[in-house]
């Protein structure tokens, strides 16, 4: 009799106190339905200051199926769950947000597709019952990001479904210190399909995504698959000396044509000024997001430091890890 395959479930976390413990119960139903399938389900903390750890603690107790890995600090909200997709043994991964915002329910459809020969199988939204004015906010900045991007971009993508072993091999000998995986995804994903589902309500507690880190998100996009901001600096410059020369020649006229009574005033002076030095701030801001990019690549930190780990005592799964 042939061994099942295994299904790892990997769950980023930080500050899920009220969601850790019922989305836990909620794939271990999820999964007591597909008998045919062995699982594993593994929490990566990114060092939460709630209760969210002790609770994991008494989740793996209960049954050691489920993994977890402690962060000693927060690393971010890329580099923790790629960390913890490289860290799993299964024949396939599913990544899925401690929120309830990513439906476990979609888990048979996931493994339909992947056992049809999909690599990737992965949620796309449709919809969101959140705030309508953040998704077409999203939509408008993937649509952007897909238009000037240099490889293929995926809208509406969080990270959020199921990746065959190979895919994860992949990931684990990327080496990038700073991570984009709905980028990379599509830049060196295999065979694709893509699944729509409305996004529903956050079950509990709030978000923690703030202005701040929804920028950096867009940046680190930005700056990974995108050349057109260093293009439009190139070309607003080449655009702006070509106006000053009109404008100069103009004056020059005007100043041969009148030159008893003419008189230029300092205002276009001072307005000119204010107009090249915000230009120049803008693109230098660019520039210095491209170049620390590029600055944390070259540093080659590693992606989260590990302060603990709970069930991972199969030595042959943890090495395989």
């Amino acid at each position: 009799m042939s061994a099942k395959k295994k299904v790892s479930i990997m769950v980023p976390c930080y500050n899920e106190e009220e969601n850790v413990v019922p989305i836990s119960q909620a794939i271990v139903a999820q999964m007591n339905q597909l008998p045919q399938y062995d699982y594993e389900i593994l929490f990566i903390d990114n060092c939460s200051t709630d209760n969210t750890r002790p609770l994991i603690r008494e989740i793996c107790a209960k049954n050691k199926k489920i993994r977890a890995i402690f962060n000693v600090k927060n690393f971010g909200q890329f580099n923790s769950p790629f960390y913890g997709l490289c860290q799993t043994s299964g024949d396939c991964t599913i990544s899925i947000c401690a929120d309830f915002q990513d439906p476990v329910e979609m888990i048979p459809t996931f493994l339909k597709y992947w056992e049809e020969g999909y690599q990737i199988v992965h949620g796309v939204k449709t919809s969101s019952r959140e705030s309508k004015v953040m998704y077409r906010l999203r939509s408008i900045y993937y649509k952007l990001i897909k238009k000037y991007s240099s490889v293929e971009q995926i809208e509406h993508f969080t990270g959020f479904g199921l990746y065959d072993r190979s895919f994860i091999n992949v990931l684990r000998n990327l080496k990038d210190p700073t991570p984009f995986i709905r980028g990379i995804v599509a830049e060196l994903g295999g065979k694709r399909k893509e699944i729509p589902y409305e996004q529903p309500q956050r079950r509990a507690g709030k978000t923690h995504n703030n202005w701040y880190s929804l920028y950096d998100a867009a940046m680190l996009s930005f700056t990974s698959y995108t050349k057109i901001g260093l293009r439009m600096a190139t070309f607003l410059g080449v655009g702006v000396a070509f106006l000053s020369l009109l404008v100069a020649l103009v004056y020059l006229v005007l100043t041969l044509c009148n030159w008893s009574n003419f008189v230029a005033g300092t205002a276009p002076i001072v307005i000119g000024m204010f107009f090249l030095g915000a230009v120049q701030l803008i693109f230098l801001g660019i520039i210095g997001e491209y170049i620390l990019s590029m600055n944390q690549r070259l540093m080659n930190r590693p992606l989260v430091v590990e302060e603990e780990r709970i069930n991972f005592d199969d030595e042959g799964e943890e090495s395989e890890a």
